[in-house]
């Protein structure tokens, strides 16, 4: 799908492709209201030029931003923010408290993402994470809500995919920035206008009853429009979280059976994917999607391989409390 690296949406709302992995897979957000402006997620370094380059198009000073709402610090979410900060004379970092000693002092968040990819990948991915000065950082409480130009925005802690995840509600506007705690959607399942969306867990910190609790709060402010990294905006919402709360719950005996079936190790993991695999195809198929299973798998196989490891964890960790 040929979309363009900006996409406009109401309110001063853009989603700016941030270049990371492939074309329209993670969007920073771009807020304008007022003369000033805020960045939702920023990618990693290497997206820097592209989030620049958004301001330049839209006749924005590089000093009129305030703010960059991180939703976690994940890294294709937070990875440039040191880099960012360097070229925003004016920018304040905005955080969940879990998240914020890691952008000030990144090396154990470094440390957690290199055990995942491998050094090679890392360095493929993301680079030199640079730190931001702590006097520019600002923890949020749950519920704080912090102004853009008198335009109100309300943080929500919303763990399940991460501790260190908030959502950021647009309060007169009706929408919801909502990082990864309300899955991915990418523009290339879309069918007829109808949109697609799959949970994420996250490598490490999946809480299948904390999801679904942060999926609930998200609706409960009725918004019209939900804003996700991955990518772009869902207007489709009732849908949607029906179809997430069902996933997370099918995810989970997905784990449980495979877990049953084989001890831990490359057996357990191999049917785990496969059977993600096959569930993310069932739906496809009822959606209506028309690709071919290799183009799926194309656009899918970094997501698979991500909520395996999520939910093995996750199962190993719920299975050792026990």
């Amino acid at each position: 799908m040929n979309l363009p690296a900006l996409v406009d949406y109401p309110a001063g709302i853009t989603a700016v492709d941030t270049g990371y992995v492939r074309p329209h897979f993670d969007a920073a957000h771009l807020i304008v209201h007022g003369g000033r402006a805020a960045f939702v997620d920023c990618g990693t370094n290497s997206s820097v030029p592209h989030l620049l380059a958004a301001l330049e198009a839209k006749g924005l000073a590089r000093d009129c931003v305030d703010y960059l709402f991180l939703t976690h610090i994940h890294l294709d979410h937070a990875g440039g923010a040191g880099l960012l900060a360097q070229q925003l004379p004016n920018l304040k970092v905005v955080v969940h408290p879990r998240g914020a000693q890691h952008m000030a002092t990144p090396e154990k968040l470094i440390a957690g993402v290199k055990a995942v990819y491998g050094e090679e990948h890392y360095r493929e991915l993301y680079g030199e994470i640079l730190p931001v000065p702590a006097e520019r950082i600002i923890a949020t409480t749950d519920g704080q809500r912090l102004e853009l130009a008198g335009r109100p925005f309300e943080f929500i802690h919303t763990p399940g995919h991460a501790g260190h995840h908030h959502c950021i509600v647009d309060v007169e506007h009706g929408g919801v920035f909502t990082g990864d705690t309300f899955g991915v959607s990418y523009r290339d399942f879309d069918v007829e206008g109808r949109t697609f969306v799959l949970a994420t867990t996250s490598p490490v910190q999946f809480d299948p009853e904390a999801m679904k609790a942060s999926l609930a709060r998200i609706v409960s402010y009725e918004p019209h429009s939900l804003f996700l990294t991955h990518y772009g905006r869902l207007t489709e919402i009732a849908r949607h979280h029906m179809e997430l709360n069902e996933e997370v719950d099918a995810l989970c005996r997905y784990t449980r059976a495979a877990a049953a079936a084989h001890p831990k190790g490359a057996e357990r993991t191999a049917a785990l994917e496969a059977a993600l695999a096959a569930h993310y195809h069932a739906r496809l198929d009822a959606h209506g999607d028309r690709h071919t299973v290799a183009e799926r798998y194309a656009v899918l196989a970094m997501d698979a391989q991500l909520n395996a490891q999520g939910l093995e964890i996750w199962f190993e960790r719920t299975e050792q409390a026990r």
